[in-house]
C-alpha cells in the first residue's frame, strides 16, 4: 500500500494550498514533498496541481485523481469492515454528517444503542448544513447524512425519508404556550428567533410567510439550534425547529406546538448516501437502525 502515502501527500497539499504549509502539516520537508508529487505527476503521466504565484492547486485532472482516492480509501473501508465481521471481530467505523437538530437527543440515543452490541465501531459525527452534508458525501468525508430538507439531490440517494413539522418553540409561560396547533400569524406578533437562511427550517418559513406576503424579520438569527431553544425559553420570543430535537422531558420550561400545515409544509428528514456508493458493512447496519427508529416517529 505504498500508493497510499503519496495520495497522503496530493490531499495534505490540496488542503494546505502550497507545497511548504503541507510539508509542515505532515512533517517533512518542502524540497522532499515537492520531489514526491512531481515524481508521481511523472509516473501518472500528466500534471494534477496547477502552480500559481502564492500556492497550488488541483487541476481537473487532479480532481478527478482525488475523486479516485477518497473512492479507493471507502473501499478499503469497506473491505477491512467486511473481513472483521467474517471473523466476528465485528469492528468499523461510521462517519454521518447531520442536522443539528439530530444532536441533543435522536443520534447519541442512537449510537449508544448501536455500540451496545458493537463496541468495536467507532462513529465520527459532523454537524452540517444541507447543502455541506451533501457535500460532504460526495467527498467521501462522511458515509451517511442525515438532514432535513436537502438543497440539491444530485449525488443523494435516500435510504429512509421521515415527515417532520416545523414547530414553534416558547418559553413554558409564553401567551402562545398550550396550544395544540398554532397559524403562522400567531407567532409574528411576537420577536422572531430564526435560524440562518442555509437551514432547511428556515426555507420552509420564508416561503410560507411569501405566500402570505409577508418577510420574515429576526430579532434574533442565529447558527445554533441550541441558541434557539434557550433564547426562547428566557423570553417572550418565538423560535422554530423540528420535533426531533426537542423534547420538553428534558427542558420543562419550554413549550412547543406544530405550525398548521395550512401554513407551512411539513418537510423530509432524509437519511441518505452518496449515490452509487458501496457503504462498509457497519455503516449499512447503523443506517438500518437509523431507519426503523424513523420508521417510529410520528410525523
Amino acid at each position: 500500500m505504498r500508493h497510499l502515502k503519496i495520495y497522503d501527500m496530493i490531499e495534505a497539499v490540496t488542503r494546505a494550498g502550497s507545497i511548504r504549509k503541507a510539508a509542515e502539516d505532515i512533517n517533512m520537508t518542502a524540497s522532499a514533498l515537492n520531489r514526491r508529487i512531481q515524481g508521481f505527476e511523472e509516473e501518472f503521466g500528466t500534471e494534477i496541481f496547477e502552480r500559481l504565484p502564492r500556492g497550488m492547486r488541483l487541476n481537473p485532472a487532479g480532481e478527478l485523481l482525488l475523486h479516485h482516492i477518497r473512492a479507493q480509501r471507502s473501499d478499503m473501508a469497506r473491505v477491512r469492515s467486511q473481513v472483521a465481521d467474517l471473523s466476528g471481530v465485528r469492528r468499523g467505523h461510521v462517519s454521518i454528517a447531520c442536522s443539528q437538530a439530530l444532536l441533543p437527543y435522536f443520534l447519541p440515543r442512537q449510537i449508544a444503542i448501536y455500540r451496545r452490541d458493537h463496541p468495536g465501531v467507532t462513529f465520527d459525527v459532523r454537524v452540517r448544513d444541507r447543502v455541506q452534508a451533501e457535500q460532504d458525501l460526495v467527498n467521501f468525508e462522511s458515509d451517511l447524512a442525515l438532514v432535513f430538507e436537502p438543497a440539491h439531490m444530485v449525488d443523494f440517494e435516500v435510504i429512509h425519508a421521515a415527515a417532520q413539522p416545523v414547530c414553534a418553540v416558547m418559553s413554558a409561560a409564553h401567551p402562545l404556550a398550550g396550544r395544540r396547533e398554532l397559524r403562522l400569524r400567531d407567532c409574528l406578533d411576537y420577536d422572531l428567533i430564526l435560524p440562518g437562511a442555509r437551514y432547511g427550517v428556515r426555507f420552509l418559513l420564508d416561503r410560507a410567510a411569501k405566500r402570505i406576503g409577508r418577510v420574515l424579520e429576526p430579532a434574533v438569527e442565529t447558527e445554533s439550534f441550541e441558541m434557539i431553544r434557550y433564547h426562547a425559553a428566557f423570553g417572550q420570543g418565538v423560535g422554530f425547529q423540528i420535533p426531533i430535537g426537542l423534547d420538553i422531558s428534558r427542558q420543562p420550561d419550554i413549550a412547543f406546538a406544530p405550525l398548521s400545515e395550512k401554513d407551512v409544509a411539513k418537510g423530509e428528514l432524509l437519511l441518505g448516501q452518496l449515490r452509487g456508493r458501496a457503504l462498509p458493512v457497519a455503516s449499512i447496519r447503523f443506517a438500518r437502525q437509523v431507519a426503523a427508529a424513523l420508521s417510529g416517529l410520528r410525523g
